[in-house]
């Protein structure tokens, strides 16, 4: 003689009677009430909508993964262009050349969250010149072609005006003493005008995944743009 099937408590049938959206928003309750059904149907029975509604769990499930990603792209997104805007009004502040570059290593390095940044100028000069010697660690100097076979590492071509890269050391023509440490880098390539020498503006990270060549560049190139012209009033 088989057992009668136990009867469900008053109080709680009533509750579900009540609020049957409780179970229908609870996943795992849901999913235990379909493994019920399959076992009281038996093996021979294919329920298709319980086969079809597994499989729009599984698609909601990866258009979800996919909300939460675009949402945190937008977010990541909207704080590198808050980044980049602080640094461009910071580095617009001052109104010598001097303070210009120090606080391009200093302030506006540490807005872009970089581990330091060197302007490279090509020029005839030397390094000894006192005027060099006089704007710091941010200033290094090298002779004409040196950015553009910089940027394409020798392989010749039209440099890109942002290139990333990772690396297992700065250089030190460029970074000094902190090119031991510096595993990735960001370098704009500078553009002042007919007649003069380009430059390069190098941002250097000791983390080796803060720039990689998968990353956007628009928010670098429009910073890179907006140096070039403030160093074009400087040199004219």
């Amino acid at each position: 003689m088989s057992s009668p099937n136990p009867k469900i408590d008053d109080a709680l049938r009533e509750k579900i009677i009540a609020q049957p959206d409780v179970i229908l928003d609870d996943q795992d309750l849901m999913h235990a009430l379909i493994a019920a059904n399959e076992r009281a149907m038996g093996s021979n029975i294919v329920d298709l909508r319980g086969i079809a509604m597994e499989r729009l769990e599984a698609r909601l499930d990866r258009l979800e993964d996919t909300h939460r990603s675009v949402i945190a792209a937008a977010y990541e997104n909207l704080a590198g262009t808050n980044q980049v805007h602080r640094a461009v009004l910071r580095m617009l502040d001052p109104v010598e050349f001097e303070p210009f570059l120090r606080d391009l290593g200093g302030e506006v390095a540490e807005i872009l969250r970089v581990d330091c940044v060197r302007l490279v100028l090509e020029t005839v000069q030397s390094e000894d010149d006192p005027a060099v010697k006089r704007l710091g660690d941010v200033l290094s100097v090298a002779d004409p072609g040196f950015v553009d076979r910089y940027l394409t590492a020798g392989r010749g071509g039209e440099p890109r005006q942002v290139t990333l890269r990772q690396m297992a050391e700065g250089d030190p023509d460029i970074y000094g003493e902190a090119a031991t440490w510096v595993r990735s880098e960001a370098c704009l390539r500078l553009d002042f005008g007919e007649g003069r020498l380009p430059g390069m503006l190098a941002m250097g990270s000791e983390d080796p995944h803060h720039f990689t060549p998968q990353q956007g560049t628009d928010l670098l190139a429009f910073f890179g743009g907006v140096f070039e012209r403030a160093m074009r009033r400087w040199l004219s």
